[in-house]
């Protein structure tokens, strides 16, 4: 079969060719759980960007070469002996775990801390024609869904869905909630906010294709991030902060002004990845603020959001790009000109 693969990592991401794509062996069923999925499509994240400059390299063991994509959606190709919750044709979208489903966490429903593979990550993912994952991964799609149209939200989607969600419960009318970084993941984070709660939604992000995004995805206000967005978000709340914020972005002073954002008992959100978090604790215990980490989000989640999705509640901004155009997406990607999520396409 085709793949994208990486082959060697580059730090600087400086290569005009991050991937190489050829010929790799097909993937095999092995266990009586396993499923082949045929790639409908395959999400572009930003954490591909930092698979290439070797920031996992040190957390996961994996060994080059490899095929990155951890947003894979598809139809089911082949199933191991005792798969009952699909069958071969079926379309699909994947948790990107494949947990193990005897642990306890993924008895408790938090997949993402109970061990097994991460395809794309610590594992052959779905810049290929073909992916191997498991029963306990897979989600039947609706009619309504394509796979090309909904790869994304098993990562990007997901993550959003999962800190917005937990910011929505403790979100009342009147309240505020600011998105930091409005691109791949926070344009959908915004519209599980309008979904599930009556809070003012906030955008920040510094380019005006994205800012012009969260406005056709429902958010309230919109901020330039032009130096001065921590005084435009205190002017709109009188200076107290927003009851929530949520950082998709998590590096350069995202952090820092995220977290002056936050009204005193309010939360911050930390999504993206890359920065510090540095606060005095004599700041947090007078402000009381909680700080929250997100690790993409459950498969209960990932139903919930198929749900919202299939409403049209959500829907996701994407641009397609052929497999073989992989480093085209990723280099679009990295330079910041992909209106929401780039999809690769076998």
């Amino acid at each position: 079969m085709k793949a994208a693969v990486l082959t060697s990592y580059d730090t600087s991401l400086s290569r005009r060719d991050f991937v190489t794509y050829q010929d790799v062996p097909e993937p095999k069923i092995t266990g009586p759980a396993d499923i082949i999925v045929r790639v409908g499509g395959a999400g572009v994240c930003r954490t591909d960007l930092h698979v290439i400059e070797g920031l996992w390299r040190d957390r996961v063991s994996i060994s080059l070469p490899y095929i990155m994509g951890h947003e894979n959606a598809g139809w089911v190709a082949a199933v191991g002996s005792s798969v009952e919750l699909v069958k071969v044709g079926d379309p699909v979208i994947c948790h990107p775990l494949v947990s193990k489903g005897e642990a306890l966490a993924a008895r408790r429903g938090n997949d993402m801390h109970a061990g097994g593979a991460f395809p794309g990550i610590d594992s052959n993912g779905g810049y290929a024609e073909l992916l191997k994952t498991a029963e306990r991964a897979v989600i039947k799609l609706p009619q309504t869904l394509a796979p090309k149209d909904v790869a994304p939200y098993a990562d990007a989607g997901l993550t959003a869905y999962h800190a917005a969600k937990k910011a929505a419960r403790h979100l009342l009318p009147g309240d505020y909630v600011v998105a930091i970084g409005a691109g791949g993941l926070g344009h959908i984070g915004i519209q599980v906010l309008q979904a599930l709660c009556a809070a003012q939604i906030i955008a920040i992000d510094r380019s005006e294709l994205a800012l012009n995004l969260a406005k056709e995805c429902g958010a309230h206000h919109v901020i330039k991030a032009d130096g001065k967005e921590l005084e435009a978000v205190l002017a709109l709340t009188e200076g107290a902060g927003a009851e929530a914020v949520i950082d998709f972005v998590g590096e350069g002073d995202s952090v820092a002004k995220g977290l002056k954002m936050t009204r005193n008992a309010g939360c911050y959100y930390i999504v993206g990845y890359g920065g510090k978090v540095e606060i005095p604790t004599m700041d947090m215990i007078v402000t009381e603020k909680t700080i929250v980490g997100n690790l993409v989000g459950t498969y209960p989640d990932l139903v919930e959001l198929m749900a919202l999705a299939d409403r049209g509640l959500v829907t996701l901004a994407t641009r397609e790009y052929r497999l073989d155009q992989a480093n085209a997406a990723l280099h679009d990607l990295s330079n910041g000109t992909v209106k929401g999520r780039a999809v690769l396409i076998p």
